[in-house]
């Protein structure tokens, strides 16, 4: 039984597990992309997402753990300057998985690992749906009135139609009469000249 093992092994010991997740995130932050198989993928997020949960604290201490953890010093001072900013306002879910095909050679499932973009990060922040106007004060009326405008708006549209087929049976008489006249004006000319 596997109780209280965590994580995946990654077909790697302890040691050559930690320093390629190390380096991915790394390589990650560097990037704001990377692609890799799926299982790394899974793997990385929440190690990646703790090094943005530590940048946003912002704190020396923080500073210092990411230090311990992020291979390249650049690449952590640029997490702690410019990478924090977009997700100030977020609460996790920094990362997007997005999954690619297979890989050539094996077949292992291939994924693109992805920081959010700063756009797409406030966006998502505040999901509120807009209503028109017209949905609320039909959900403000009593449903007996509901239905009573729906029998209104259906007689109007049935009225209409009546309308339109008579204006369109008045046209086509009219056209034939036009017609006719024409043709008769045409034989007069013909026979007066």
């Amino acid at each position: 039984m596997r109780h209280r093992i965590a994580g995946k092994q990654l077909a790697r010991n302890s040691s050559h597990r930690r320093a390629m997740l190390r380096n991915m995130v790394t390589s990650l932050f560097k990037h704001e992309q990377i692609e890799t198989t799926d299982a790394k993928a899974k793997a990385i997020r929440p190690v990646a997402e703790k090094m943005i949960t530590l940048a946003k604290r912002g704190d020396l201490h923080a500073r210092r753990q990411a230090l311990a953890y992020i291979k390249d010093k650049a690449v952590t001072h640029r997490l702690f300057d410019e990478l924090k900013d977009r997700y100030l306002d977020r609460q996790g879910g920094y990362l997007r998985i997005i999954k690619k095909g297979t890989r050539k050679g094996d077949g292992a499932p291939i994924s693109i690992v992805q920081l959010l973009p700063p756009e797409e990060s406030k966006k998502s922040g505040g999901k509120k749906v807009k209503r028109t106007k017209t949905k609320k004060s039909q959900v403000d009326k009593p449903k007996k009135e509901q239905k009573d405008q729906k029998v209104k708006k259906e007689e109007k549209k049935a009225a209409n139609k009546k309308n339109d087929k008579s204006s369109d049976v008045a046209s086509k008489d009219a056209g034939v009469k036009d017609e006719k006249g024409s043709k008769a004006e045409q034989m007069d000319n013909e026979s007066g000249a």
